[in-house]
């Protein structure tokens, strides 16, 4: 019987098993890579979407939120040759502080109420964000939106006493059937032989209110908490709006609805849903219709809301764009026009542009049907009708003169075309 030896080569073994244990290890470093570079990617998209989404980290953002003495002290810095010609301003401790707390936080240092927000449900839902500043504005007090008290649709909430209100200047209230009944006729010649340009029968604005019953203390006559009406409330202010619009050429339709009326079941919540119908229903039945304007009556106190042009005084105006709308620079570039127009022609009267993202509230307010549609907050809570009514004649005025520089400069285009 033969003996069979066997030899193992543990050297030829060891080999192989270190070999084996570099490629497992190899291969789990390449997928542990895999997975963070996936993860990192995730992270650097969602990033892009927030800061495409909302201006808060956008040098748009950043620019409205400080002084102007300050961002020029910034821009100095990098271009030696600019010079802001504004009061220099140096980087104090605070203020770097107050920057850096924004960045990383969302809570403002100059509003206790920011450091709250985050933890009380609901409590953020008048956050919003500076986008444009306007003459004077306090970034410290935005737009302010309270749920209204509960109320029974059918009956309303007040009763018009059926006396006009005049405000501190002792002016009559003049209220808007009072105005000139616009026809589709073509306009006189004035003295200097100029004939107004007018849009004839074509409508090119749309005025809606989606919380319609919106109204103010000094209206009112019951002195409820509530001020909200169903009689006396914005949809006057949008009337006003319309008629003014029509004088000065431009043509507009006004939708009164009175939604806790219409709609069964109302909820205040879903207004948007409601007036988003409103909307579309317009736009299915005009094709000439442009400018869409959402009016409504903030609810920050007098002294945010109030400012005198001329002895005069007069309501100020919140600009509010959604962000949750994908399109929503558009919407804030038209914004724009109109107040950096106001505040050319009445200084202080416009607050500034708004941006509101989906934890502050609708954050879309169906400006997502047209590029030229902006919600538009006239006054406060106390300011008067006639405040209200010469704001809207302000805002009439400017959007006028929007829309015919538009249309010449649309005419012109066409003519070198052809």
């Amino acid at each position: 019987m033969k003996r069979k030896i066997m030899l193992l080569d543990i050297g030829r073994e060891s080999r192989r098993m270190r070999q084996l244990l570099v490629t497992g290890r190899t291969f789990a470093l390449l997928s542990f890579c895999s997975m963070v570079f996936f993860v990192l990617l995730g992270v650097a998209g969602m990033a892009h979407q927030q800061t495409t989404a909302s201006p808060v980290n956008s040098m748009k953002g950043f620019a409205a939120a400080v002084s102007s003495g300050f961002f020029g002290d910034m821009l100095e810095m990098e271009m030696p040759a600019f010079q802001s010609g504004l009061e220099t301003e140096s980087f104090t401790t605070k203020q770097i502080s107050v920057l850096l707390m924004r960045a990383l936080t969302d809570i403002n240092p100059s509003d206790p109420m920011s450091l709250l927000a985050g933890e009380l449900p609901g409590l953020s839902a008048n956050d919003a964000i500076l986008i444009r500043k306007g003459i004077g504005t306090d970034t410290a007090v935005g737009p302010e939106d309270n749920t209204p008290i509960t109320y029974d649709p059918i009956d309303g909430l007040h009763a018009d006493n059926g006396t006009d209100v005049s405000d501190a200047d002792g002016d009559e209230n003049n209220e808007p059937d009072k105005l000139p009944v616009p026809t589709d006729k073509p306009a006189e010649p004035s003295d200097n032989g100029v004939e107004q340009p007018t849009t004839g029968g074509a409508k090119v604005a749309f005025i809606y209110h989606s919380h319609n019953r919106e109204s103010w203390y000094p209206e009112l006559t019951d002195k409820s908490k509530d001020p909200n009406s169903s009689t006396k409330n914005i949809t006057l202010v949008g009337k006003r709006l319309a008629k003014m619009l029509e004088a000065n050429g431009v043509g507009a339709q006004h939708s009164d609805t009175d939604y806790p009326t219409a709609i069964k079941d109302y909820r205040w919540e879903l207004s948007y849903k409601y007036s988003m119908k409103t909307v579309k229903e317009a736009i299915a039945s005009s094709k000439d219709l442009k400018f869409f304007f959402d009016l409504h009556r903030d609810s920050q106190k007098r002294k945010y809301t109030t400012i005198d042009i001329g002895g005069k005084s007069y309501a100020q105006v919140y600009f509010i764009i959604g962000h949750k709308n994908p399109n929503w620079q558009k919407n804030e570039a038209f914004a724009t026009k109109i107040h950096e127009a106001l505040d050319k022609k009445y200084p202080g009267i416009s607050r500034g542009i708004w941006g509101k993202t989906a934890a502050s509230g609708n954050a879309e307010y169906n400006q997502s049907l047209a590029e030229d549609n902006v919600l538009i907050e006239v006054g406060g809570v106390d300011n008067t009708l006639q405040e209200s009514y010469r704001t809207a004649d302000a805002l009439a005025e400017v959007i006028a003169d929007i829309y015919w520089k538009e249309e010449k400069a649309s005419a012109a285009a066409k003519g070198k075309a052809s």
